[in-house]
């Protein structure tokens, strides 16, 4: 399926993005996995903003942050997929595109990841190594695992 991607700064996101973006983060991580947490954090207005586009529906997102805000390395989050497009390999090809975009945005060698523990093995198969023992954050079960170039 060919998706519209973009790739923006905080700061060149029109307010229909941002609201789209909100609303998909919004949509899984707080009413499909039933987690209350701070969505917003701080850390939006210093990441970059990968967005894939099925025509004026945004189905995958990620926040590529910049060394220094998450972790000492550059970091991915806010990974998602829009539940009626899971299944068709967007998810690969979201985290291809982000891991390729923050080691040439930010010239680094390693990115950083908060990743949910059940996504552990798909992390593994980018190339991303545990790096810490499991942790709860906001009651569900993470792991952090570290990409070098």
């Amino acid at each position: 399926m060919p998706l519209k991607w973009s790739f923006k700064k905080f700061q060149e996101l029109t307010a229909t993005e941002i609201y789209a973006i909100l609303q998909l983060r919004n949509d899984v991580f707080v009413v499909e996995q039933n987690c209350a947490y701070q969505d917003a954090d701080g850390k939006d207005q210093h990441a970059n903003h990968l967005c894939g586009w099925d025509g004026d529906l945004l189905v995958a997102y990620t926040r590529i942050i910049p060394p220094g805000i998450s972790y000492a390395e550059a970091s991915i989050g806010r990974v998602v997929i829009s539940p009626l497009y899971r299944g068709k390999g967007l998810g690969f090809k979201l985290m291809t595109e982000s891991i390729s975009l923050s080691f040439n945005e930010f010239n680094c060698t390693q990115i950083k990841i908060g990743a949910q523990l059940y996504l552990k093995s798909f992390y593994t198969s980018l190339g991303f190594t545990a790096v810490s023992s499991e942790y709860l954050e906001d009651g569900i079960p993470h792991i952090e695992m570290i990409l070098n170039k």
